[in-house]
């Protein structure tokens, strides 16, 4: 596990310097693009045999390292954490019905559009899914990551109020989507569909008790942290919280990433504000802004090298540019619309629709859900979807996201 650790942190260092020096790229954008053209380079030389057996080293390598596990049992609470401390949640309160409606209804509507839509379509390019991959494919792509599109906004001059909605309904949708593509599974693995009961019982389980669990955790972690004022201790105290309260969320069996979204705001709201002096405010937020950086570079330094895991076949591509039309096409009826026709609810900008449906970007947490389904050949069709969405979305919509927020905006004015 050291020696996987060292390697990771080592290959992302040296590429984040490379985009430094000559990409100039945003960061996470940057070495990601870097692997994945490392990546590529690899599958061409190896197809003429002059890889000198690097690609088996690089692909031993990532088979070693469990996605699944690293992402949904390790990073994900430190980001869903790091990404909350930095909202503000008074602002936050003024779109709280919105961000609501946009991570909650907008993540199940989007869930079943995709699934719908994948199921009708793939057939005709010779892909064939059953209904209920389709729906667990929907629910893993719906999720946004917020990380690669939020500093593009605020260089375009996006207005505040709409970089607060992308990253309120970002951090809210990654717990929706879990609790979604757990339900999900678990009518895959049973092979009964639920009642909507017994499926309302379990989502307001899952969701509500992480939300309610986010809460006791909070407010238990800003009394201990309002009780001393020694910088060491209280970045230690939100460490703990962090990693002890996913665990725990875990065994309570409540969704942990809304637990640690809820315990983020807490944390980065009151406890900033009241149970902190400005000297120990300022080593917890370079605390994790760092943490935040670095994990997120990992990840996406991740997501590019392990495209070499993935069997692409001539159908399969062509099904992978179909899912990105069906998932930009969910995204704009589901998210677009809803904004555009109810403008007096949303309170946006006119051309904010275009900017949250081109901004929607998936990330790792997409991948990670695609590993973690049964092995079989429908895993390897719906991990090379979800490849062919997350690269285009990173790439494609995370490098003009910033054109398409200047013009959206432009027109405005």
């Amino acid at each position: 596990m050291l020696d996987i650790a060292a390697i990771c942190l080592v290959v992302t260092a040296l590429l984040a310097y490379l985009n430094y020096r000559f990409v100039r790229l945003p960061t996470t954008i940057g070495v990601m693009a870097i692997a994945l053209g490392i990546s590529l380079v690899l599958i061409a030389l190896d197809a003429v045999g002059l890889d000198f057996g690097l690609r088996q080293y690089e692909e031993s390598f990532l088979r070693s390292i469990d996605f699944s596990d690293v992402l949904m049992q390790g990073m994900l609470s430190f980001l869903l954490f790091a990404g909350a401390l930095h909202v503000d949640l008074r602002a936050l309160r003024h779109y709280r019905w919105q961000v609501a409606t946009l991570a909650f209804a907008g993540t199940l509507a989007s869930t079943v559009v995709v699934g719908v839509a994948m199921w009708a379509v793939l057939p005709q390019v010779g892909v064939h899914l059953p209904l209920i991959y389709c729906l667990l494919f929907g629910a893993l792509i719906s999720p946004t990551d917020p990380i690669a599109v939020m500093g593009i906004l605020s260089a375009a001059g996006a207005p505040k109020n709409l970089e607060l909605v992308i990253a309120g309904e970002s951090l809210f949708n990654d717990g929706v989507g879990v609790v979604i593509f757990a339900l999900l599974l678990g009518v895959l693995a049973s092979g009964s569909v639920p009642t909507p009961e017994v499926a309302a019982e379990l989502l307001l389980r899952e969701a509500g008790g992480g939300i309610a669990f986010g809460l006791a955790l909070g407010y238990a972690t800003f009394r201990l942290l309002r009780s001393i004022d020694q910088y060491q201790v209280e970045v230690l105290l939100t460490l703990a919280a962090v990693m002890g309260g996913y665990a725990l969320a875990n065994h309570l069996h409540v969704s942990g990433p809304l637990a640690m979204v809820v315990c983020g705001l807490m944390i980065g709201n009151g406890g900033r504000a009241l149970a902190m002096s400005d000297h120990t405010r300022r080593y917890v937020d370079m605390f994790w802004e760092l943490i935040d950086e670095i994990l997120n570079a990992v990840l996406f330094v991740l997501i590019g090298l392990e495209v070499l895991l993935i069997a692409f076949t001539a159908p399969v591509l062509v099904a992978g540019a179909l899912a990105i039309l069906v998932t930009l096409a969910s995204r704009w009826l589901t998210v677009g619309l809803p904004v555009a026709f109810a403008g007096n609810l949303f309170k946006l900008p006119r051309g904010s629709p275009r900017v949250l449906a081109w901004g929607g970007l998936r990330g790792g947490i997409s991948v990670a859900l695609a590993l973690s389904l049964p092995l079989g050949p429908e895993r390897e069709v719906i991990l090379a979807l979800t490849y062919s969405v997350v690269i285009f979305s990173i790439l494609v919509q995370g490098l003009t996201i910033g054109r398409v927020a200047k013009a959206a905006m432009g027109a405005v004015r």
